[in-house]
């Protein structure tokens, strides 16, 4: 198989880059196309040296990876504490970028380091992202209008505690901003699956007066109205108690040409607040007016369900999984239980990857960064 992980929770960084490399080595060899590092904060001092380590024995065409609060690994999380998860692939043709994002006098952005000639169609983009350095929303609009349908899978770097608190690999370097990612091309077949843990209730409306992100009408009501009306006849009482503590959800139809939309199909946006004397509802997205939605919910049985149902039909050969760092023993109380979910779906197959603060992944053929979402990119060798 052209894939390799493995991950150790040795407290020494230099003996759990030994572990995690000769596990790597032994399974596949010398000179992958690509090797992604994760590395928890307690290794991130260290991380040059492990990326050097890493480059010296396995002599990887390209090196990309980050800190992060969490890190996962075949059938396995580990949070907070010491751990280094290594993944390694023969991904075939790829190119590997350093982004910059610069802010522009027109509020617009210019991103740097996207290739002129990448030399081939590309199949996908593995991104992770800073933060407080790198507008991941915008890039990603950017991406859909000159790259439509380009799967983009990855997330913002978690654990950074503001700007220069982020460590990101790219190449043999160590960088605190921008970002870092990988083009694939046709070496390898790359299969974006993204679960955003909720279910919808009620019906499908229609948005029939926004501004924004307000909603102020849905199906001619004041939306505020109409949601009270889709939780009563929706929900049961212990579900509609569960909201509370979980919070409020709007889903919106990505592409309204579906005849028969199913759950995938929605983005997931928080509601962030109602206006009691307008009826308005505010989500932290804009809602333009026409626009298709349905509420939803979300807990941690129903984000367990969501998970399975989307990774159960697939088939890989390897994977890489961005899940939030607000799922893992905050929703489930086990931080394994993505990556289990994972290993029972498809199997134990090689995985790496990170506990993001805000996860990418395509909805609808269109790419978005999401919350509490596992995004996670399945491979399968030609």
């Amino acid at each position: 198989m052209p894939f390799a992980s493995a991950l150790s929770e040795h407290p020494v960084a230099a003996l759990a880059t030994g572990e995690v490399t000769g596990a790597v080595l032994e399974a596949l060899g010398d000179r992958p196309d690509l090797v992604m590092v994760f590395a928890t904060r307690p290794h991130a001092g260290a991380l040059e040296d492990i990326v050097r380590t890493v480059s010296s024995v396995l002599h990887p065409l390209a090196v990309a990876g980050c800190a992060a609060e969490s890190v996962l690994g075949t059938g396995r999380g580990v949070e907070e504490t010491p751990a280094l998860s290594l993944w390694a692939g023969r991904v075939g043709p790829l190119v590997q970028l350093a982004l910059t994002a610069t802010r522009l006098a027109d509020d617009s952005w210019h991103f740097a380091g996207w290739p002129v000639d990448i030399g081939f169609e590309p199949s996908a983009l593995v991104l992770l992202a800073d933060p407080f350095t790198f507008p991941a929303g915008e890039f990603l609009a950017w991406i859909d209008e000159t790259r439509p349908g380009l799967p983009v899978i990855g997330g913002n770097v978690s654990g950074g505690r503001g700007p220069g608190g982020s460590r990101l690999v790219i190449g043999d370097r160590v960088v605190s901003s921008g970002a870092t990612g990988v083009l694939l091309g046709s070496g390898v077949s790359v299969e974006a699956a993204v679960s955003q843990g909720c279910r919808a209730y009620g019906n499908a409306l229609t948005v029939t007066r926004s501004d924004r992100n307000v909603i102020y009408e849905v199906a001619g009501v004041p939306a505020m109205e109409c949601m009270v009306d889709q939780i009563k006849s929706g929900l049961d009482p212990l579900e509609v108690a569960g909201i509370q503590s979980n919070g409020l959800f709007i889903g919106r139809l990505i592409d309204e040409h579906l005849e028969d939309p199913g759950p995938g199909d929605y983005l997931i946006r928080n509601v962030v607040g109602v206006d009691r004397s307008t009826g308005a509802v505010a989500v932290d997205d804009r809602v333009p007016l026409g626009s298709t939605v349905r509420f939803h919910r979300r807990d941690a049985r129903t984000a367990h369900l969501e998970l399975g149902q989307v990774l159960g039909e697939r088939q890989a050969d390897s994977a890489l999984m961005f899940t939030c760092n607000g799922r893992g023993s905050r929703l489930f109380d086990d931080a394994h239980h993505d990556a289990r979910v994972l290993e029972r779906s498809v199997g134990p197959v090689p995985l790496g990857g990170f506990f993001a603060a805000g996860e990418f992944g395509p909805i609808g053929g269109h790419n978005f960064v999401h919350g509490f979402t596992a995004s996670t990119s399945l491979f399968r060798q030609r």
